[in-house]
């Protein structure tokens, strides 16, 4: 990945990126966020709402948004100062959204970029709309993620036998304390 600076950023200039929504995406993201709103993870509770089916959490749509200023325009070192927000349509699971912004204004005296914010379905359909201000990094960021995706899950890999081991354990350890009558709160 590599943040630009506002020398080299001119209006029309834009940047996308497309994610599919799946269920395990959206489970941890309500439960990194607390949103436990059931609309997003009640699949009985959805089918009673006007949706009839679980929704992504506007904001988790917004955070493609995010994704897209922090690893391609401008990039890495960019900070994010504001964003406007218009949630058009649900984004249901297994849909594919397409997260774009595009440069409407900048500014080099002040090192902001203004940019129109758009997010759409796998039929075109806008979903969320907006515009964001950012500041794009003073200097040139070159930063490569792949070497740390690789080292975390080389490590996931090697320490899943010991999360196994553990989780086994734990188990065994209070199935024999329920074959011992030991789990009672009740025993003295």
């Amino acid at each position: 990945m590599i943040g630009v600076t506002v020398e080299s950023i001119q209006v029309g200039d834009s940047a996308q990126l497309t994610r599919r929504v799946a269920d395990g995406d959206i489970a941890e993201f309500v439960d990194a966020v607390g949103d436990y709103n059931p609309v997003h993870s009640d699949r009985d509770y959805a089918a009673s709402t006007m949706f009839k089916e679980p929704i992504a959490p506007g904001i988790w749509t917004a955070g493609l948004i995010s994704a897209v200023i922090g690893t391609r325009l401008p990039g890495p070192g960019a900070i994010y100062l504001a964003q406007d927000l218009k949630f058009l349509k649900p984004v249901k699971f297994n849909d594919v959204v397409t997260a774009r912004v595009e440069v409407v204004e900048v500014n080099r005296e002040r090192n902001r970029i203004r940019l129109r914010t758009v997010c759409a379905n796998q039929r075109g359909e806008e979903v969320l709309t907006g515009e964001a201000l950012v500041m794009p990094s003073k200097t040139r960021v070159d930063y490569e993620e792949t070497s740390r995706q690789a080292v975390g899950a080389f490590a996931l890999w090697m320490l899943a036998p010991w999360a196994w081991a553990a989780q086994g354990a734990a188990v065994v350890g209070m199935l024999g304390l329920a074959a011992l009558g030991l789990s009672s709160p009740d025993r003295t």
